[in-house]
């Protein structure tokens, strides 16, 4: 697998590397069928987590753990929409907002989280590059998929949280084909929150706890 990690070839300066392009073209790939509410968005977010797996394992143990977190939610997203995809009366989900308690536990579980993780990742160094930005991201990337399991809108609002930091911290650390892959990211992220928020209001609405947004 050290074949992943060579160059491919070189942009605006920055040596792109086989595991940096296909990792995140997979993953690119993956939230646009997302958009499409499509239940192959999850193999193929499983896959790009496998990639990126193979390409940091060994050197930065702490990215290689989140891509294996990347990919049993993968697998947990496969299941959720396979159990929902008649509800949308198309063949797929139906998106709905979060109730006030979900927003809730998904703010603290994020805030705890990466508070969590960017404390082990100081502790032991040889895990991250950059421990709060780099447990922000993936405690942000798990909850952002979380949600999108469970066919929630806020999805899209955590992604594009995602990328405010992802796309400054891949370019600082030499990973450019995934800076400008974020930056794609941030315009499909934004197609995608109008879609299902207007599909969500649409259908008839489930009862949910608490308020909708």
């Amino acid at each position: 697998m050290n074949s992943l990690n060579t160059e491919a070839f070189t942009l605006f300066g920055q040596h792109i590397l086989w595991s940096d392009m296909v990792g995140n073209i997979l993953g690119l790939a993956g939230l646009a069928l997302g958009w499409r509410r499509s239940l192959w968005t999850w193999p193929v977010q499983f896959a790009s987590g496998l990639i990126l797996f193979a390409a940091f394992y060994g050197h930065l143990t702490g990215s290689a753990g989140k891509q294996a977190v990347v990919m049993a939610v993968a697998g947990y997203g496969f299941w959720q929409w396979n159990r929902g995809r008649g509800e949308g009366g198309d063949g797929h989900i139906a998106p709905r907002f979060a109730t006030w308690r979900e927003r809730g536990a998904m703010v603290a579980a994020a805030a705890v989280g990466t508070v969590a993780v960017a404390l082990l990742f100081t502790a032991y160094p040889k895990l991250s590059w950059d421990p709060w930005p780099d447990a922000y991201i993936f405690v942000g990337t798990i909850v952002a998929m979380y949600a999108q399991a469970k066919g929630m809108v806020e999805f899209w609002f955590a992604w594009l949280l995602v990328d405010l930091v992802g796309v400054p911290l891949n370019f600082a650390n030499g990973y450019a084909f995934s800076g400008f892959v974020y930056v794609i990211y941030g315009a499909l992220v934004l197609w995608g929150m109008r879609d299902w928020w207007l599909r969500s209001r649409r259908g008839p609405q489930p009862a949910l706890e608490g308020a909708p947004a």
